[in-house]
């Protein structure tokens, strides 16, 4: 799970298992203890980011933690997620997982990694068609 901004920072939390309520819940406050304010976190519409545990930790974090939801069905407004950051041509740098820890791990290389390219991470906030605000 990650989180990016257009300025190029990115947090993220590898996790086993399914992406459900309570995964969403540890991330964001993890993620909301990097900041000493509010963050605004735009999200899709996944049944986690919905779910009833995540409304009750955001109502008891309302001073650090927003979510706003992309409207349904437009995959056009989502930055690239962060799972197709790679280029499909580029080959992966190490071999795959072989099991579940060596892929968490390759995982976090990847995204630790990715975390020290920003103009990367800036440049999936660009698309033509879109039109972002981008604080200076």
């Amino acid at each position: 799970m990650s989180a990016i901004s257009a300025k190029g920072r990115m947090h993220f939390m590898v996790f086993t298992g399914t992406s459900d309520a309570q995964v969403m819940c540890r991330f964001l406050a993890r993620l909301a203890g990097h900041f000493d304010r509010k963050v605004r976190l735009i999200v899709d519409r996944h049944s986690a980011h919905r779910s009833k545990a995540v409304r009750a930790w955001l109502t008891d974090h309302t001073d650090e933690m927003e979510l706003h939801f992309l409207p349904s069905y437009s995959p056009e407004l989502n930055p690239r997620r962060a799972g197709q950051l790679r280029p499909q041509t580029q080959p992966a740098p190490h071999p795959p997982g072989q099991n579940q820890h060596e892929l968490a791990a390759e995982t976090r290389r990847f995204f630790h990694h990715r975390q020290r390219q920003p103009h990367v991470i800036t440049s999936y906030f660009i698309a033509r068609h879109v039109r972002y605000v981008i604080d200076g």
